[in-house]
């Protein structure tokens, strides 16, 4: 049998609070969602005035990379080359940069989802997260 590593509360709640310090360093109101290797939710957290739609999205694009096992932009990025194929790919994904995986020794723990500013710096505020958990 292989031995998995998986995603805590903990380790959700580490990664929360440094995209939080870097969303609030930048000025930016966003919302943080955290999921496991399968997509289910672990942690949300909306900032003071993030959109509220901003935790519909922020889940979609967290779910869309821990399925994937990369970021939610190679959809959106692959729509834009004009493979509509992606569209009818399924799981309901969420095809907007700002969802990235959580990767340890090569494999998909988790992935973070923020949304609430563009789609660069959503994917900006992820990593940040993310680079935490992994020093």
């Amino acid at each position: 049998m292989k031995t998995k590593k998986y995603l805590t509360l903990s380790d959700a709640k580490i990664i929360a609070a440094a995209c939080e310090a870097e969303a609030i360093k930048g000025g930016k109101a966003v919302t943080i969602a955290i999921v496991d290797d399968g997509g289910h939710l672990v942690f949300l957290q909306r900032l003071d005035d993030a959109p509220l739609l901003s935790m519909e999205i922020a889940i979609g694009k967290a779910y869309t990379s821990a399925i994937g096992r990369r970021p939610s932009k190679f959809y959106m990025d692959r729509i834009n080359s004009n493979e509509a194929a992606v569209l009818s790919l399924p799981g309901n994904l969420t095809c907007m940069e700002g969802g990235e995986p959580v990767m340890i020794d090569g494999e998909c723990v988790g992935a973070v989802g923020v949304s609430g500013v563009t789609g660069a710096e959503d994917a900006f505020i992820a990593r940040a997260g993310i680079s935490v958990l992994k020093s």
